[in-house]
């Protein structure tokens, strides 16, 4: 719909514009023509002079008609503009609708990690493994219980279940990944797991890069592992599970359903609380890169950039017990061609131009 409207604001402009000069062409020649009548008159003499006030007559009614066309000229530019105007605003909208789709897909995906780890560390091999830390059997029992889970599960990169004191005692492919014995006392979603008051809570930290995990970028959620495996039991471990967060974000970034032509000119982006790169569509976008973004205090919109290119933001609403990271969905999007030449034309006003690019690492949008 918002490209339908412009084309035919910019099909009416240009239609408008066509005519308009047909009929100043006209006008012009009528005024010529007029002008050689006056001549005429005047060399006849007397016998000249009605033929003189009918050839004046011509040059009003012609003086007329250019103005009433100059006037309608601006009168239809004014109805383009305004009709621009009106598809901006609705393309606008649609564009935050699709970024806040965004974020609530990602976030949907990521409310089901926060479930998982909360059933997994109540397993009774994680539990066992976590009790009987010095018994090889329930330690091989417990990863060989985790390589089961990630057969099953594909997105996660990998499972950990730590002692008490921060020991890897068990992961689900061990194969992969030599992590037994490492010491995980003083990572944060070990130290959040062991905090947590009962086995509703769990620990989720921001994207970050695993070196043990193949240097590969991760979202990680933990909990306390409990005795028993009861919600208020005593905490005896903590289970670490890592969500294979760049595979996975790329497929979000990458799901959104336009057509070819408004897909190559479109960037979509998931941005973190300090409005960081956390995954883009465009691989020339790297990741950790900061965006400048105008939000105005807005959960929710869209702003036009000084190249008519729409930035379009929401904010996460969270999804059911996962109230989200504070995180972004934006998508960028570049005019078309014609929308270009449209805008670039003389005359043509701009509107709601708030910002435009600045050179790395740093971009205002």
């Amino acid at each position: 719909m918002p490209e339908r409207i412009l084309n035919a604001a910019t099909k009416m402009s240009d239609l408008t514009t066509a005519k308009v000069g047909e009929i100043q062409n006209v006008t012009k020649l009528a005024k010529m023509l007029a002008m050689n009548a006056l001549i005429e008159a005047a060399r006849a003499g007397d016998a000249g002079r009605g033929f003189a006030v009918v050839a004046n007559e011509v040059t009003n009614i012609s003086q007329q008609i250019t103005s009433i066309a100059t006037e309608l000229q601006g009168l239809f530019a004014d109805e383009a503009h305004d009709l621009r105007a009106t598809a901006q605003t609705v393309r606008g909208s649609r564009l935050s609708d699709l970024a806040l789709y965004v974020i609530e897909l990602i976030d949907r995906n990521l409310y089901e990690r926060s479930c998982d780890v909360r059933w997994w560390a109540t397993d009774s091999a994680v539990v066992d493994g976590c009790v009987k830390v010095d018994d090889p059997t329930a330690v091989t029992w417990a990863s060989k219980r985790l390589g089961v889970i990630l057969d099953s599960y594909t997105v996660y990169l990998d499972l950990w279940i730590a002692d008490r004191h921060g020991r890897v005692i068990a992961n689900g492919r061990p194969d992969r990944y030599s992590v037994a014995g490492l010491d995980v006392s003083s990572a944060g979603w070990f130290r959040q797991a062991m905090g947590t008051h009962d086995g509703g809570e769990y620990a989720v930290a921001d994207i970050e890069t695993n070196e043990q995990l193949g240097g590969k970028q991760v979202a990680t959620y933990a909990t306390a592992v409990r005795a028993g495996g009861e919600v208020d039991g005593e905490v005896i471990g903590a289970m670490g599970i890592f969500f294979d967060w760049e595979a996975q974000a790329d497929s979000v970034v990458h799901s959104i359903n336009l057509p070819p032509e408004e897909l190559e000119r479109t960037t979509i982006l998931i941005v973190d609380r300090d409005n960081k790169v956390i995954a883009s569509s465009d691989k020339k976008i790297k990741n950790g890169e900061a965006l400048s973004l105008r939000l105005n205090g807005a959960e929710k919109g869209s702003y036009l950039l000084d190249d008519d290119s729409i930035v379009a933001y929401a904010l996460t609403p969270g999804f059911e017990t996962y109230k989200g990271l504070g995180w972004r969905g934006v998508i960028i999007q570049k005019p078309s061609q014609k929308d270009a030449v449209q805008a670039n034309r003389p005359g043509v006003n701009k509107v709601n131009k708030n910002a435009g690019f600045v050179k790395r690492p740093q971009m205002a949008l």
